[in-house]
């Protein structure tokens, strides 16, 4: 593949082909009139899509409430329940469809109609109700990603328990903490799950987190998954099998009030303690359920498959909650993309006749670097619509996966939104927007941002971008950070205002008003005086033909600042020596040609592979750590490859 134009300005348009916009359910006309009503009364607009898309017990009088603002309450004199609307109301039209296909590394395979599935959700909160387990207590799901993970979700939803699911790659302290914090009662688990061909412990690693602490704990409920030999702990731990015989096979929704916690969900740090990021049951429903008709054009015969795992917020939103409230058929995997190779979601695409497929762009780059051979073998024409999210996508993946993977006709988007967003904020409208490589085009209707300077002054388009804030409230939202109040204020709320919800991120707006997003705040490099996003540099490096991924971070600099500091995974081989001597020289050159002799980077490493979590997250903390010279002391058991951080730390 040559080299390719990189930069995140990139004029390259492309429209949604006449047959896709002809069958839209959203086009362009109709996308201006949602803008239009949402601009003229944004909280009638949410208010009247809550009512006409919900199932409310009691249904709601007030829309916003912003007398304690920046906590904003929405519908919160109407009751409802998410698990009923998930499932309960699809059961008289749709109790036969399938709800969930499930496929495990090995091989394994289950499926779940929404009749099937709501019986084994009703089995479960009637089990979890018979421990004491009731209405807002917190209950900690340490679940590998299958559909006993959503099951749990659904079940302590119906009942008003308010879950925090633990990614099932966090290590014993991290579930420790998170246990604590809560002040959980209740922890679901598993024997295990298998990853990359390989068994990862998890009643293990549960037991050393309450053996640590977590005293709060009373239960402990234990899936079988891998039949490996677990200790037992009598009097607390209960086998799932085991607990849901002769449990009834229907459970009365707990209607609760919309700003009930539907869930809370962790995000860590290097240093400090974890934020337990707090979501409302009504808010967060209504923008998972209508993001997914909106952004992904969902409709009844799909087969939706976001890869996400349901330990990180795109696996609640687009696997557990949107795509079901939707009534919408749900493909999960549990395992690894590489295994057996490169080829196995391109197998699976086929085989379960994937429309809908949405993962994250350092899945697409290693995908990409696998080779176009891989999904040339297997049948993608059941695809309809492609979708990232988690980080932005740089140009040189976008256009493979559209070229490759979309045959030039598919539409991608380009979702841009955080855990504590709760649902996609901006997205192109595939059968209303034109889209560019690498940019996530507009905030969707009813989502009002701004790009703003250091002192909160809004900035013009055509400049060099600035701090990304949402200027109204939404929704979806977090109300605040769990038992930490001050902190949800100070963290998101203070540096610009009352009224301006700071985004952590930095965005650049171009003439036609398209929105790129540079990266985070603290990925902005300082280079003698000049403002770099790192995935300016990062775009850059992707559009040299020898390069399939990097990852770019900053050191400091007794003269310029900073210091640009790149690690690059290569389409080829490793090199070595005086290869990598001149092929660092030769990517200097690219980058200064592409952006401007400031953007070189002072030294580029080569490896196999970047530091990524399972979830396909790169650990930048991890490279800064490792680019200043720091011993790592970070815990990296939540690495796919926690092997590769001695080759990053001493490159050959």
């Amino acid at each position: 593949m040559s080299d390719s134009p990189s930069l995140l300005t990139a004029s390259r348009r492309f429209p949604p082909s006449r047959a896709f916009v002809e069958s839209a359910s959203i086009n362009a006309t109709r996308l201006a009139e949602m803008r239009v009503a949402a601009d003229d009364d944004y909280v009638g607009f949410w208010a009247k899509l809550a009512r006409e898309q919900l199932a409310w017990k009691t249904e709601f009088i007030t829309a916003l409430d912003d007398s304690n603002a920046p906590n904003f309450r929405w519908f919160a004199d109407g009751t409802l329940n998410a698990s009923f609307n998930c499932l309960d109301l699809h059961l008289a039209t749709r109790g036969d469809k399938l709800a969930i296909v499930f496929e495990s590394e090995p091989g394994a395979r289950r499926t779940y109609t929404y009749r099937q599935l709501h019986r084994e959700v009703c089995k479960l909160a009637n089990a979890i109700k018979s421990l004491g387990v009731g209405c807002g207590d917190r209950v900690v799901i340490y679940l590998p990603h299958t559909p006993e993970a959503i099951i749990a979700m659904q079940a302590c939803a119906r009942i008003g328990a308010i879950h925090s699911v633990v990614f099932a790659g966090f290590s014993a302290t991290s579930l420790k903490d998170r246990i604590e914090d809560a002040g959980a009662t209740l922890l679901i688990t598993a024997d295990g799950s298998v990853r990359n061909g390989s068994s990862i412990e998890l009643k293990r690693a549960a037991d050393d987190a309450l053996q640590a602490g977590s005293g709060s704990i009373k239960n402990v409920i234990v899936l079988r998954n891998t039949e490996r030999p677990v200790d037992m702990k009598a009097g607390r731990d209960l086998w799932w099998h085991e607990l849901l015989e002769g449990q009834p096979e229907h459970c009365e929704p707990e209607w609760v009030s919309a700003e009930h916690p539907l869930f809370l969900l962790y995000t860590s740090g290097s240093t400090g303690k974890p934020k337990g990021i707090q979501h409302s049951t009504g808010g967060y429903l209504l923008n998972a359920t209508v993001t997914c008709q909106w952004v992904f054009d969902l409709r009844d015969d799909d087969v939706f498959w976001c890869t996400a795992d349901v330990g990180w917020i795109t696996g609640h939103t687009y696997v557990c909650y949107g795509p079901l409230a939707n009534g919408a058929t749900v493909m999960i995997y549990e395992g690894a993309p590489m295994v057996p190779d490169a080829g196995r979601f391109w197998k699976i695409c086929q085989d379960y006749g994937v429309t809908i497929f949405y993962t994250a762009p350092t899945a697409i780059r290693a995908l990409m670097r696998a080779g176009d051979a891989f999904p040339k073998s297997y049948d993608l024409s059941k695809l309809r619509l492609l979708g990232s999210v988690g980080e932005p996508i740089n140009p040189e993946a976008w256009m493979w996966y559209h070229e490759v993977i979309g045959k030039g006709r598919l539409p991608i988007v380009d979702t841009w939104w955080q855990t504590e967003t709760g649902a996609i904020m901006m997205s192109p409208i595939p059968g209303a927007i034109d889209t560019k490589p690498g940019s996530c085009t507009h905030p969707l209707p009813g989502i009002f941002v701004e790009i703003v300077d250091e002192a909160g002054t809004p900035v013009t388009e055509n400049s060099t971008g600035g701090y990304l804030v949402i200027r109204k409230p939404w929704p979806s939202m977090a109300r605040t950070i769990w038992g930490d109040n001050p902190r949800y204020i100070k963290t998101y709320w203070e540096q610009f205002g009352p009224d301006r919800y700071v985004v952590g991120d930095s965005v650049h707006r171009d003439e036609d008003g398209y929105y790129w997003i540079l990266g985070r705040v603290d990925d902005v490099l300082n280079v003698s005086g000049h403002r770099l996003g790192t995935m300016e540099v990062e775009s850059a490096l992707g559009s040299h033909a020898a390069v399939a991924e990097s990852a770019v971070v900053g050191r400091p600099h007794e003269i310029k600042g900073e210091a640009i500091v790149a690690f690059v995974v290569l389409r080829g081989d490793r090199p070595t020596g005086e290869q990598a001597t001149a092929l660092s020289k030769q990517l200097r050159d690219h980058v200064g040609m592409q952006i401007g002799a400031i953007a070189k980077p002072d030294e580029i490493r080569f490896t196999d592979s970047l530091p990524k979590t399972r979830s396909g997250k790169i650990m930048r903390r991890l490279l800064r750590s490792i680019a200043k010279g720091e011993t790592v002391t970070q815990d990296v058991s939540t690495l796919e490859n926690p092997n590769i951080v001695e080759q990053l730390a001493y490159p050959a």
